[in-house]
């Protein structure tokens, strides 16, 4: 079955004009690589990572055909690897993984680009297709307000194997931030990614940025572009 994305409204609010926000996308944007897959591997080994692409194997052909939707593909893949385990477990396993591994994937100058938003009083926001697991520990660190990212779905304390909200890819990341400005739309929306998962976030965004497209540009307390 294909993935469905819940339809939200065209009508946004009025503009709050004092109220700027920078959304960054994680995976590609703010690292040099996929963090889930390396959180995977680093969490429960080559052996078990290897087994569990296999099985999920015809789950991620089907993303890349269309013939399902990437949350399923995301799902069949984690449930093969993670499935069963303990919430402490995973969380204890996040914790390593940003202290541990997670900062050797970080882009400096991204990190950078977060701080600088952050001196000027705007908002940041991390809007991720990879699990709150350990990007809310990350996102902590890193000075964000909020984290919008995939959510594990747990049971008896333990992960099912499945997700407990649709996968915060392309559209979804998109109503996620418009539920998240709960009706007080920011002024000046700044936008940061790297992917087709990106493209709705970056069509929202008053200055949308993607990696390839050129270098960083200036930023301004105002909110507007600074000289180039």
């Amino acid at each position: 079955m294909t993935e469905t994305t819940p339809r939200t409204p065209n009508l946004d609010p009025p503009a709050r004009p004092g109220r700027i926000v920078a959304a960054f996308d994680f995976d590609g944007t703010i690292t040099t690589r996929d963090s889930l897959r390396d959180f995977v591997l680093f969490s429960v080994g080559r052996a078990r990572f290897t087994a569990g692409a296999v099985l999920a194997a015809p789950w991620a052909f089907g993303a890349l055909t269309r013939m399902c939707g990437r949350g399923s593909a995301k799902a069949r893949f984690l449930a093969a690897t993670l499935g069963g385990m303990k919430r402490s477990e995973l969380e204890a396993a996040a914790r390593r993984y940003v202290e541990q591994r997670l900062p050797a994937l970080v882009r400096p100058e991204m990190t950078a680009r977060v701080r600088d938003h952050g001196r000027l009083g705007h908002e940041r926001v991390l809007v991720s297709a990879s699990p709150t697991l350990y990007l809310e520990l990350w996102a902590a660190q890193a000075g964000f307000d909020a984290v919008l990212a995939t959510e594990l779905e747990y049971r008896d304390d333990r992960f099912t194997g499945r997700l407990s909200r649709p996968n915060c890819w392309g559209p979804e990341k998109v109503r996620r931030l418009r539920q998240w400005f709960a009706g007080d739309r920011p002024g000046v929306l700044y936008a940061y990614g790297d992917s087709r998962g990106d493209r709705e976030m970056l069509a929202l965004a008053d200055h949308p940025w993607l990696r390839g497209d050129g270098g960083l540009p200036p930023i301004a307390a105002g909110g507007a572009p600074g000289p180039r």
